[in-house]
């Protein structure tokens, strides 16, 4: 009844400003209306803290299964422990426990139970759900490394939980006398070393009336009046779980503390004292206080319910990867287990998230709202560095095979030039120089695949066997601009900084002036031929040329020049909507789902639900037309977000695609990190405050922000009219107040100087040459 009143205070609030604190607009559910062949997110309900080590979920999948929870199941599995930060990379580190009676059953099959959406409560710090085939309501409310379980079980000599270490060569040990079970699970989908475990811990409040240790779905079962004091199955390739069984009275609740750790058994019952003595009421009132104080950096007023909804929903997205590899021993000292060289070591360690995706504004983000967690994850960052001799591009738990680019250059750039310093940036340097020769030895996507190339050419070329090569030749000219960046401020020798600087410019060698697009080019100089600005893959990723040719974040100028000038770069800007969603599938050889995300939105060919365009619309502003970027974010907002299980229009993403949501909504967007800007786009609500860690704060009001009102007339900055179509980091920091008057007509006299354009690296060098 506690937990009820908890929740129900949350419902009790103020009409204008949203009726619930910040956690409760959160829908967990979002984007879970998801399969392998079509996206509204590929999420699953993650009952967590935020950017916590271990994640509890539904289970509704089979073992092994990335869909591990989807909104259309009708039956739970059990509930798992998950580190997965995609269906794509799928998972590692699991087990899980599931309530069952009558029969001791563990197959996942057999013991899985029927459930109805409108018997299950989701938020991000409390699960509850009843099991109809058993009777059982199945509670969950987590801390960082451990959770508390609570089963309110029927009438019944035959309670049991139902404890499965998956496959792959696990473990389980039964205490009878301690009410507890140790073991641990090396199942992973790659990124791990031979020495990979998860070592958990399972405590019961309830003494056993029965026990069975599992091998291989063999139920071994033995009496407590045996003598045996434990029970154990263990198998190197092979499949372990065990069976604990009570007497139950109607409505009694059995709770079980769980804990885990990737270093031993002894740091898994550390990790358990997280829970302390606390009841169950008061670890989820600690967690519904911790999210809220995270989602309540932002608060936002005069929405809609359902704008509420999607914007915290998305807000708690973007605070749960990348989340924390590292544990706090008993004496206070922070290790981690390495997955990149199986060692226990010192430091922070942050995994779980793909910098192809999550550059672009999740880590921007955490620049600006959450600085102290970036602080973390930067340090953790060089200790990859240090302990595998390349930065992370996709990491889960350790390097994994996927996507493309050398984006850890950006997320390492924007941070420190944000004032987000580690504590050893020349280590730091030194692994951006090595990421820019090198490419790792089994994970051809960590470092830079076709390096040689680039390095000689200034492109990888389409027709040497590297796929995506006019992709990788944009992001590397990107990435080369971040260590520009990084080289200038560190005081570095000029023959770098101009190396660099000239490397950035190569996203020029793939620009085809015949069709005003990028593309592949081959090792003669010749561009490929055929060629089709609709094709999916070949020399771009996930996208076709009219996606990945606005990739010149750092240069949009220079773009526009290479176009022909303003206009007629806002007109491919504008043939992006126009031109209907075609798609030539045949480098793939079927319709793979970011496809037909695009093709079902009404969009023409703009694909939101995939990265590499998710700038795009803000380039408007480059090209002195930034009413046009207002109307169609507006567009994006309101048709390709819902805060239902539809709601996102492609993968989320580890955050980025939330992440755009929350940045889009506040006004303002990164363009390109490493940057001190933000675009200009329009606010969503009336008033919007960010309390930055500083203690500052910073507001955006626009109060006559509507449905019909999406365009900006005039804006303030700190009491000044500007027409620029930009902020900076250290005015938004600085504590700015940033007032809009928004109506239902654009006005074209405002942001259309070329001195009111955000940055350009072109600009920066015809400045330079004037001087």
């Amino acid at each position: 009844m506690l937990l009820l009143s908890i929740l129900c205070m949350a419902c009790m609030g103020r009409a204008d400003k949203g009726a619930l604190d910040p956690v409760e607009y959160v829908n967990p559910l979002m984007g879970t209306l998801s399969n392998y062949a079509f996206s509204t997110g590929n999420t699953y309900p993650a009952i967590a803290r935020p950017w916590g080590m271990n994640f509890w979920t539904p289970q509704t999948g089979r073992m092994g299964d990335g869909w591990q929870y989807s909104y259309t199941a009708q039956k739970i599995r059990g509930f798992k422990q998950t580190h997965q930060p995609s269906p794509w990379i799928n998972d590692y580190g699991q087990f899980s426990l599931m309530p069952v009676v009558g029969a001791p059953e563990f197959d996942e099959s057999k013991r899985a139970s029927w459930f109805s959406h409108k018997a299950e409560t989701a938020k991000p710090y409390y699960y509850k759900v009843y099991l109809a085939e058993h009777d059982v309501v199945a509670e969950i409310t987590p801390t960082d490394r451990a959770a508390l379980f609570r089963f309110t079980f029927p009438e019944n000599d035959s309670s049991f939980v139902v404890v499965d270490a998956f496959d792959g060569g696990s473990y389980i040990k039964i205490i009878p006398e301690e009410n507890t079970l140790i073991g641990y699970t090396v199942r992973h989908s790659g990124g791990a070393p031979d020495n990979f475990r998860n070592y958990f811990i399972i405590r019961f409040d309830k003494p056993f009336t029965y026990t069975a240790a599992v091998a291989n779905g063999a139920v071994d079962v033995e009496a407590l009046s045996s003598g045996d004091s434990t029970l154990q199955a263990g198998l190197r390739q092979g499949h372990a779980g065990a069976v604990v069984g009570f007497a139950t009275r109607r409505g009694e609740a059995v709770q079980a503390r769980v804990a885990s750790s990737f270093i031993s058994f002894e740091q898994a019952a550390q990790n358990l004292k997280e829970l302390g003595d606390d009841s169950f009421e008061t670890i989820a009132a600690k967690g519904r206080e911790i999210w809220n104080e995270v989602l309540g950096k932002i608060t936002v007023e005069g929405g809609t319910l359902d704008q509420y909804r999607t914007f915290y929903s998305c807000l708690y997205r973007a605070t749960l990867f990348p989340r924390k590899l590292y544990e706090v021993t008993a004496d206070g000292q922070v290790m981690h287990y390495s997955p990149y060289n199986g060692k226990v070591v010192p430091g922070f360690l942050y995994t779980d998230t793909g910098f192809w995706d999550t550059f672009r504004c999740l880590f921007p983000l955490l620049n600006l709202v959450y600085p102290s967690v970036n602080k973390e994850i930067q340090e953790g960052l060089l200790n990859t560095f240090r302990e595998s001799g390349f930065f992370p591009e996709w990491a889960s738990p350790g390097h994994r095979g996927c996507m493309i680019g050398n984006n850890s250059a950006s997320v390492l750039a924007d941070a420190w030039l944000k004032g987000v310093q580690v504590d050893d940036v020349e280590t730091l340097y030194a692994g951006l120089l090595h990421g820019t020769e090198n490419v790792h030895p089994s994970v051809s996507s960590t470092g830079r695949l076709g390096y040689e190339y680039y390095n000689r050419l200034g492109y990888v070329p389409y027709d040497v066997g590297i796929n995506e090569n006019a992709a990788r030749t944009l992001e590397y000219a990107y990435n080369d601009w971040c260590i520009y960046r990084m080289a200038v401020a560190l005081g570095r020798p000029q023959e770098e900084i101009d190396r660099f600087a000239a490397r950035a410019m190569n996203y020029r060698n793939v620009f085809d002036p015949s069709t005003r697009l990028m593309r592949g080019r081959n090792a003669d100089g010749s561009f490929q031929s055929p060629f089709s600005p609709f094709r999916w893959g070949d020399a771009f990723t996930e996208g076709n040329s009219w996606h990945y040719t606005w990739s010149v974040f750092h240069d949009p100028q220079g773009l526009i020049d290479l176009m022909g000038g303003r206009e007629v770069f806002a007109g491919m800007l504008d043939s992006v909507f126009v031109v209907p969603p075609i798609f030539d599938e045949s480098y793939y050889r079927h319709v793979i789902h970011e496809i037909r995300e695009m093709t079902v939105m009404n969009m023409g060919n703009y694909a939101h639900g995939n990265q590499p365009i998710q700038h795009m619309i803000y380039l408007y502003n480059y090209a002195g037309q930034p009413w046009k970027a207002q109307y169609w974010l507006r567009e994006a907002i309101d048709r390709l977000y819902t805060p239902g299980p539809d709601g996102y229009c492609g993968d989320e993403d580890n955050g980025q695609t939330s992440a755009w949501y929350v940045f889009s909504a506040l006004g303002f967007y990164p363009v390109c990190p490493a940057t001190d800007q933000y675009v200009a786009g329009a606010p969503l609500f009336r008033k919007a405050t960010v309390r930055l860690e500083n203690g500052r704060m910073l507001t955006i009001h626009a109060p006559d922000n509507s449905e019909a009102n999406r365009y900006i007339r005039s804006l303030r900055l700190d009491g000044r009219t500007i027409t620029r179509n930009y902020f900076t980091h250290a005015e938004l920091t600085g504590g700015a107040t940033i007032k809009i008057d928004m109506a239902g007509k654009p006005n074209t006299e405002r942001g259309i100087k070329e001195a009111d354009a955000p940055y350009s690296m072109s600009r920066e060098q015809s400045a330079a040459e004037v001087r």
